[in-house]
């Protein structure tokens, strides 16, 4: 890996935020998927969720296969247990819905922890969804259609919160813990290593902070794996 590569990935890891998601409600198409996450990876977000069938995740997978390898998906069973979670976590639940007493997208803080709420593609978001949520935001629409596509509403909110972020200097310095950011930056590099310790449910091995070079330990489970290997 080039010295400018490590480089890239460095810096970029160091930009994200994790105090800013999404989650997609219902989103079942896998190229709106694939957009969002598009955009969440273009602003900074660190992980995304979604309440989908696990299928959906892995259908079509040359279609923003690039954005998933930098934003991790975490999958929800159901929309209620997925806001309880992002709840615990301290996210501030904001659903985008076109509801009569909704605020205008531009006047919520976002330099809070915030986690975007998304609602299928034809029906938004449900009762139930939008009373568990803090907060209920509109994009403003001066034409005849409703609303813009799941796609279009995640891109104009997220980069609103890139914006207010930006200002509030949320990227100027490294967000992320330590755990995290080296665990997060080993995926990025080597996205087959991770991939095959994880199907193997052994511990990631150790990079080189200079080079994101693989150490092989003597020792290790990831060192009994490539012996295995041959």
């Amino acid at each position: 890996m080039t010295p400018d590569r490590v480089q890239k990935l460095r810096e970029t890891l160091a930009r994200r935020q994790p105090d800013l998601t999404v989650l997609m409600a219902g989103v079942h198409k896998p190229h709106n998927l694939a957009a969002v996450l598009r955009t969440c990876d273009a602003v900074g977000v660190l992980d995304a969720h979604a309440v989908t069938e696990p299928e959906v995740l892995s259908r079509n997978p040359n279609a923003g296969a690039g954005s998933r390898r930098w934003v991790k998906v975490r999958r929800h069973d159901d929309t209620a247990g997925a806001l309880a979670a992002l709840r615990a976590q301290g996210f501030r639940l904001v659903a985008a819905h076109p509801d009569p007493g909704a605020k205008d997208f531009r006047d919520i803080d976002y330099t809070r922890p915030t986690a975007l709420v998304l609602g299928a593609e034809l029906e938004g978001l449900d009762a139930d969804t939008l009373a568990a949520c803090d907060e209920t935001i509109v994009i403003p629409m001066l034409g005849m259609v409703q609303s813009l596509n799941v796609s279009v509403s995640a891109a104009l909110v997220l980069y609103e919160a890139q914006r207010q972020r930006m200002a509030a200097g949320l990227y100027d310095r490294c967000r992320v813990d330590e755990t995290t950011f080296n665990t997060r930056l080993l995926e990025w590099a080597h996205p087959q290593v991770a991939h095959r310790c994880r199907m193997k449910q052994i511990p990631y091995p150790r990079i080189d902070p200079e080079t994101l070079d693989i150490v092989v330990e003597k020792g290790t489970a990831f060192a009994e794996l490539l012996v295995e290997r041959g």
